[in-house]
């Protein structure tokens, strides 16, 4: 047979994301007050578009006619010169992106390697935590000086290098130069260095990686000669040399997980957590209040959220006195842009209202007797719920905050993971248990501080079946120390 070119005609069918679809799927991870500097842009672009009264204030899209909600066009009498700018694919939405997701949200690790940033990701800074005005990490370390200084040389060393420490509690100028600049000996120099090290937070004054995480091992009374040598060699768990590092360290597989779970509990940048960003003000998406017959009525709020609508008869006015096949094909798409616009933000509306209001009926416990009543939930349990994909809950709930009689919450903040519980009923929230440790701790008799090992056995007669390490873990989460460190704290706290 011989081999020649020639031509195939092949039909084919494939999955495309639009431009419409891109833009709705972005349309629906933005916030509110995002929304408004979107709309903000597109009414400077599209002359068809402009502003109209806000919308009534609507509640659970459940309990209202979608179509009284709907904000496409009505019929009119110019509805079929409308009708000619649409575009011919201008069909209903579909953010379920099943085959198509490949934008899921990443984000950067802390240490870009195999250990795990202490205190980040899910345990992020509450609602509270963002509105009170946290102290700056030099104000916090400058009012435990006074009380833990041994003299007042000490002292005045020790405030000098807090004002050199960088945003994560580091100190990158060397004792030589601290002694030189003061013009004291090394050995005072070095005495300032002690006690900035020995304040709260546990790592604050380190000059390197090993050094915080040795601190916060010794606190933890986990520095062992293993652990010293593990922290002596991190540059080879960052290239991923982990049989060498285990024979350096002289340990097995079993020994050296256990050493790797423990430094995944430290904080590597034990300053961030006094970030002057932390007192920004939050602005809520969704408004949550409890209707006279003591159901909640989720709403969009809608200060924050303009509504678009299309300026009709001036897109008749415009295409009257269009005499130009270019000018009537520029003004067909923005009509065809803005019609889908409407409906976008429309879909994105909806989308947003049918998540709450599940996010709301799981966790109508929180919502009425606090956090000792969230339940675990996952993005998959309330995507299954609407029958949505788990794709477009995680969009939904990014960026966007509720406020409700208890408070503003970040939608994330519903998410949390189980817990062991004693009564076996699919476990207890993550946040549940944190509430139930502060409290603990909050009660403590100062005389009696309680160890990570008692808090287990409290919490296992409030029906939390937990490990020690992961009591210890949830503690550190919400900005509580370790016995040894509140003790100290308290004894401070005495004396003033």
């Amino acid at each position: 047979m011989a081999l020649g070119p020639r031509l195939d005609l092949r039909q084919s069918q494939s999955l495309v994301m639009t431009p419409q679809l891109q833009q709705a799927i972005k349309l629906l991870a933005l916030s509110n007050l995002e929304i408004e500097t979107f709309i903000g842009d597109a009414l400077d672009a599209n002359p068809l578009l402009e502003l109209g009264e806000a919308a009534p204030r609507e509640a659970d899209p459940e309990a209202v006619d979608p179509d009284l909600r709907r904000t496409s066009l009505e019929s009119s009498p110019i509805d079929q010169l409308i009708g000619e700018g649409r575009a011919e694919d201008d069909r209903p939405l579909d953010i379920d992106t099943t085959a198509i997701d490949r934008d899921r949200d990443t984000f950067d690790a802390d240490w870009g390697g195999s250990l795990g940033a202490g205190g980040g990701g899910e345990d992020g800074p509450s609602i509270d935590e963002r509105g009170a005005g946290p102290l700056s990490l030099s104000d916090h370390l400058d009012l435990q000086i006074g009380p833990a200084a041994l003299d007042g040389a000490q002292a005045f060393v020790a405030r000098h290098i807090v004002g050199l420490l960088d945003e994560a509690g580091y100190l990158a100028v060397p004792l030589r130069q601290i002694a030189a600049d003061l013009g004291v000996d090394e050995a005072l120099a070095r005495r300032g260095l002690d006690l900035v090290q020995s304040l709260d937070p546990t790592g604050v004054g380190a000059r390197n990686l090993g050094e915080c995480l040795a601190l916060q091992a010794r606190e933890a009374d986990r520095y062992d000669p293993c652990m010293a040598r593990l922290l002596d060699n991190l540059d080879l768990l960052g290239r991923g040399e982990l049989a060498r590092l285990k024979r350096i360290c002289g340990v097995d597989d079993e020994d050296f997980a256990e050493m790797m779970g423990e430094l995944r509990g430290y904080d590597p940048k034990p300053g961030r957590r006094f970030a002057a960003s932390g007192g920004e003000a939050v602005t809520p998406d969704i408004l949550v209040v409890q209707a006279a017959d003591g159901a909640w009525q989720v709403e969009l709020n809608q200060a924050t959220l303009p509504r678009l609508i299309v300026n009709r008869t001036y897109y008749v006015e415009m295409r009257g006195a269009c005499d130009d096949k270019a000018a009537r094909g520029w003004l067909s798409d923005k009509l065809a842009d803005a019609n889908w616009l409407v409906k976008a933000l429309d879909q994105r509306a909806r989308t947003i209202l049918k998540v709450a209001s599940e996010l709301v009926r799981q966790q109508d416990g929180f919502f009425r007797e606090g956090v000792s009543q969230l339940r675990p939930l996952t993005l998959r349990a309330v995507a299954e719920a609407i029958e949505m994909h788990e794709s477009t809950v995680s969009r939904v709930t990014s960026n966007k905050y509720l406020t409700c009689p208890r408070g503003t919450f970040e939608l994330k903040y519903f998410f949390t993971s189980g817990v062991g519980s004693t009564e076996g009923e699919g476990g207890a929230s993550a946040e549940a248990v944190k509430a139930a440790i502060k409290q603990l701790i909050d009660a403590e008799d100062p005389k009696a501080i309680l160890s990570d090992d008692t808090l287990v056995d409290l919490l296992k007669d409030r029906g939390f079946e937990l490990a020690r390490r992961t009591v210890a873990k949830y503690r550190e989460a919400i900005g509580l120390g370790s016995s040894v460190q509140r003790r100290r704290q308290k004894a401070l706290a005495a004396v003033r």
